[in-house]
């Protein structure tokens, strides 16, 4: 199969969490592949986040960095409309940021945490999927990355589980509602024009245990 079909060449994708883990290599691989990228995270993270800034410049793309909390909805619409304004445009969102914390019993799993996880984890992928829609054409892209708890569940991750599980609910629901108009088509594969444009509403296992929705 041709290199070409895949390639991001002059892209633009908005990727949260894109400082560390999946995210942080997915921003390597897409500005490899020709994309410029912005990248949300937390302010907490800004040594991490300058440190991927630089790598994607290196590739020669342009990066620009979004300090942020995705729980809240006015900060995802401006961190929209920032990648707009630098880069005219918004292919791919790549929602990745995720809030995760062992508990050995639903006892021990606060109400507190148990919002914050899901504002993290569900909220900010809503937030963040309804700001980018505006700015999307047809053959653009939503990818979500879950989790196999979200298939499996996790005994130490209940409120985890749970939003993952939702994440793939909202997915391939959000496919439905959006296939008329030719969005939410691994990363690459998903954000490229090529043979995954007829892809849409999928659960992909990736990593040997992580999934990804789009």
């Amino acid at each position: 199969m041709s290199h070409e079909l895949f390639s991001l060449q002059d892209r633009v994708a908005l990727i949260t969490g894109g400082d560390s883990g999946i995210g942080r290599a997915v921003a390597l691989l897409f500005a490899r592949e020709g994309a410029d990228v912005g990248i949300i995270y937390t302010p907490v993270e800004e040594p991490d986040a300058a440190e991927i800034r630089d790598w994607i410049e290196g590739e020669g793309r342009r990066a620009l960095l979004i300090p942020g909390d995705v729980t809240q909805v006015e900060f995802c619409r401006e961190a929209v409309d920032r990648v707009v304004r630098e880069f005219g445009r918004l292919d791919v969102l790549v929602n990745n940021a995720a809030y995760q914390s062992n508990v050995e019993s639903i006892d021990a799993l606060s109400e507190e945490q148990w919002d914050l996880t899901f504002r993290t984890n569900i909220y900010g992928y809503f937030y963040m999927a309804k700001a980018a829609l505006s700015h999307m054409k047809r053959g653009s892209c939503i990818i979500n990355t879950g989790s196999i708890t979200g298939l499996e569940g996790s005994k130490d991750l209940l409120d985890y589980s749970a939003t993952k599980g939702a994440i793939h609910a909202l997915t391939e629901s959000l496919a439905q509602n959006l296939v008329e108009k030719g969005i939410a088509p691994a990363y690459v594969v998903f954000a490229s024009n090529g043979d995954s444009s007829f892809v849409t509403g999928e659960v992909l296992a990736l990593f040997g245990g992580e999934t990804t929705t789009a």
